[in-house]
């Protein structure tokens, strides 16, 4: 989601809701490990895209993103400077390249959305950094989606995790409350900013997506067109990662609704 200054109506789920939401999360979970299991060098990004919408539809499912304000794909794969809206197409993925693969599922009624970098082996250094540091960011913010703690905790947490190892977080997008849409508010930025003018409280009920963007080098972004949509790309070419889960906040802490 693009980054905006102002929050809207907060809409909390009921414990309903959120197995609602657990079960089109587990979907967006099993798609991502049919994923997993055919990236390779060699294998296009439009093939994974079409393993994960024969995979919805055989579970009476669908992408979330297809038509999505016009993205053309099922998925977002997003190769090596690419940060995000990668469109899958036929390229070839080869050794040494990471892939960012976002999934949003739709199953009756809700969404369940997550993402996750894949390494084409052997990859750099400083790739395999930036996938590693981004995948630990996101897991220590899970860790502080308290009830009744603040949300500019888990921003915070990304942040200085990240940039305490010398990389950077993307801040022209964020994470967002998912239920029956696929973005509600409120947004869940990467980073704290004083001019974001709102730090809501993490109340039990509230679903969101946490999703960390990492960059190797600069958070700058620039914009690539393709079919009509805009690829975000690191300003300096270096490699991005990104990972992401949706999490509901209950009394007993955070749950993570896309694990299989």
């Amino acid at each position: 989601m693009s980054a905006q200054t102002a929050a809207g109506v907060i809409k909390l789920k009921s414990k309903t809701e959120i197995g609602a939401l657990r079960e089109a999360g587990r979907l967006a979970a099993m798609a991502q490990n049919l994923v997993a299991s055919l990236v390779g060098p060699g294998v296009t990004t439009l093939e994974l895209d079409e393993a994960v919408c024969g995979f919805l539809r055989s579970h009476g499912a669908e992408s979330a993103f297809k038509n999505y304000r016009g993205f053309p794909g099922n998925i977002c794969s997003s190769i090596n400077e690419e940060i995000v809206h990668g469109i899958p197409s036929k390229r070839k993925l080869k050794e040494g390249d990471i892939v960012s693969v976002d999934v949003g599922v739709r199953y009756k009624r809700y969404i369940g959305d997550c993402a996750r970098t894949y390494s084409v082996e052997p990859i750099s250094l400083e790739a395999r950094n930036v996938l590693d540091v981004c995948e630990a960011a996101l897991y220590k913010a899970i860790e502080v989606a308290q009830p009744r703690e603040r949300l500019s905790t888990v921003s915070r947490t990304i942040q200085q995790y990240v940039e305490g190892h010398g990389l950077s977080v993307v801040r022209e997008f964020t994470g967002h409350g998912v239920g029956a849409e696929m973005h509600e508010d409120p947004q869940v930025p990467n980073f704290v900013d004083s001019r974001w003018g709102f730090d809501v409280k993490l109340k039990p009920g509230l679903v969101i997506a946490i999703e960390p963007m990492v960059n190797g080098g600069t958070h700058e972004t620039s914009k690539v067109i393709r079919q009509n949509w805009e690829v975000i790309v690191t300003k300096d070419g270096k490699p991005s990662a990104h990972f992401e889960h949706t999490v509901a906040i209950t009394e007993d802490g955070p749950v993570i609704l896309t694990e299989p």
